[in-house]
């Protein structure tokens, strides 16, 4: 069952790596990884202030946000032999944060990843104890819980090699996706008629310039 594999998670053991290092492992395997790469995404914000489309869209510049998209190049982002399914959990209306990663993603499975969106009432029934863990699945025994911090600011991974699961979990999101929406498809019904995002401006932690 899907809830049983998310909680699994939680439960299982794991080794905590600081984001510069959780990044270069990442890197690392997705450059020899070869099959499917699942992704799973819920929270609907993050921050991404090393992003400068996300930074414009903070700042109340849409249009700007728009044509610093354009000029981010998504295929070279794609694992060279493996193909990228990104599961994107939604809740409608979305937020800023969501309606700007939605037009961002539309544009990525353009580019030849494989994003889906799947409202968030869809996932409830999983939910009782939590929200869905943040995911990236490499293979069937390895397995990394994306971690954020309060405002949504990327901190590390979790690195998780317990086969059953990994494995759990990636039977999970498969199911999970198939009900899902191709984000192209999602983003021109739901999101590309909406007026431009106005997002509060928190562009660094608390405490920090």
């Amino acid at each position: 069952m899907p809830g049983e594999a998310f909680e699994h998670v939680r439960q299982a053991t794991g080794q905590v790596l600081p984001a510069a290092e959780y990044r270069t492992e990442l890197y690392d395997h997705l450059r020899r990884i070869e099959g499917v790469v699942w992704k799973l995404e819920r929270a609907q914000h993050f921050h991404e202030p090393d992003t400068p489309s996300w930074v414009a869209m903070m700042s109340g510049n849409w249009d700007r946000s728009l044509a610093l998209m354009d000029e981010m190049r998504f295929a070279d982002d794609l694992p060279p032999r493996a193909e990228l399914r990104r599961l994107r959990i939604v809740e409608m209306p979305p937020t800023p944060y969501l309606q700007w990663e939605i037009v961002l993603l539309a544009a990525r499975t353009r580019a030849g990843e494989r994003a889906r969106a799947l409202h968030a009432r869809s996932v409830r029934h999983l939910e009782s104890r939590a929200p869905l863990p943040e995911l990236l699945i490499l293979d069937r025994d390895l397995m990394y819980e994306v971690l954020y911090d309060e405002i949504g600011a990327h901190v590390g991974g979790r690195r998780i090699t317990d086969t059953r699961v990994v494995e759990g979990c990636a039977r999970a999101v498969a199911e999970l996706y198939a009900d899902a929406e191709d984000m192209v498809a999602f983003h021109d019904r739901e999101v590309a008629h909406l007026p431009p995002p106005v997002a509060r401006r928190i562009l660094s932690r608390p405490g920090h310039p």
